[in-house]
């Protein structure tokens, strides 16, 4: 099926029968395999007879997901196969390569928003809504406009984060010592934490997020199947020290070793926004007199959502297949080609 608007996928996965065939691929860019992953996933949950406003604990999706990348970033694709390459992606579907990989719900008190893999709220996202507003340009244009003005524009929001940490044992490779350090702070996994203050830009991800501006990914300290969620702060700074913190994700350099970057490892969060951050006074007033409920953007896996109101994010292990591999294990193979 050729998509031809927004929706299309999701409309074409409720009404098709997905036990009558072995996989689903999508060709398209982030937002398109978004799309088709929470199509998978929604469709699972009514034909298991789910309330779709309410899944505290969704049933897996019944078929694998294939991406083929054919977009700008390409993350999703960039991090099941180690490059942004059609063919290796192919490759990978038709040798049945299978990788089950965690997935996250994001919903209000009221509704379920999406299932998706990972988000930005602040910065990140307001990239994407003014880039958004611009779409007559094209596409490589219209994202450096986006994050040259927000960028100029550099405002935090003010919110509360109340959040479940996930206990990491003091012997997990995967872990710096100073994010150890802070979860052993932490304390027990059971017990709710929150953090209230002035972002710039929170992510929250489930995945590594690999892509060509970020090749160790957005989020280095996760993985695709380990029941986590990377949460990770950048609190108020000047914009000089902001853009140092961005840089570091194209080099080798610690992107988090800043003083005003927190990480955690977590499995639950919920966001409360509060009323007026991120505006300054001009449109603070004007937003009042307009409009009791401000709603903040969020960048869901490339796509745009504007919500009001507290977003609770869950994560849910291996929740999905996609075809593709591990990088974690093409990096420690000594296979020379990223397709075997």
């Amino acid at each position: 099926t050729v998509t031809e608007y927004e929706g299309h996928a999701l409309s074409v996965l409720k009404e098709c029968e997905l036990q009558a065939f072995d996989g689903v691929v999508c060709v398209g860019g982030d937002g398109s395999v978004s799309e088709v992953a929470h199509g998978l996933l929604l469709k699972a949950q009514i034909d298991a007879g789910k309330d779709t406003d309410y899944i505290p604990k969704p049933v897996k999706a019944p078929v694998p997901l294939g991406v083929i990348p054919a977009g700008t970033t390409n993350i999703l694709a960039h991090t099941l196969y180690g490059v942004k390459h059609a063919v290796t992606a192919a490759l990978h579907i038709i040798m049945g390569h299978i990788q089950p990989v965690d997935v996250c719900t994001f919903s209000t008190p009221s509704k379920l928003l999406r299932f998706g893999f990972s988000a930005m709220f602040g910065f990140g996202a307001r990239t994407l809504a003014l880039a958004e507003k611009h779409r007559w340009m094209p596409a490589s244009q219209r994202k450096d406009f986006a994050f040259i003005k927000t960028l100029a524009d550099l405002k935090p929001e003010e919110c509360e984060l109340s959040f479940l940490p996930v206990e990491i044992s003091q012997g997990d490779p995967h872990e710096n010592d100073s994010n150890r350090e802070l979860l052993l702070y932490l304390g027990s996994k059971n017990q709710w934490h929150k953090i209230q203050g002035h972002f710039l830009n929170v992510s929250i991800m489930a995945i590594p997020c690999l892509c060509s501006m970020a090749p160790r990914g957005l989020a280095p300290n996760t993985r695709l199947n380990n029941g986590s969620m990377a949460l990770i702060l950048v609190q108020n700074t000047s914009r000089t020290e902001f853009v140092k913190h961005l840089k570091r994700y194209a080099s080798e350099r610690n992107q988090f070793n800043f003083p005003f970057v927190e990480t955690y490892t977590i499995r639950e969060i919920k966001v409360q926004p509060r009323l007026g951050s991120g505006l300054d006074a001009k449109e603070n007033t004007h937003m009042n007199a307009a409009s009791a409920e401000q709603h903040h953007p969020w960048n869901i896996d490339g796509d745009l959502l504007k919500e009001a109101s507290e977003v609770h994010v869950r994560v849910h292990p291996q929740l999905i297949n996609l075809y593709g591999v591990n990088t974690d294990d093409l990096e420690s193979s000594q296979a020379t080609c990223s397709c075997i």
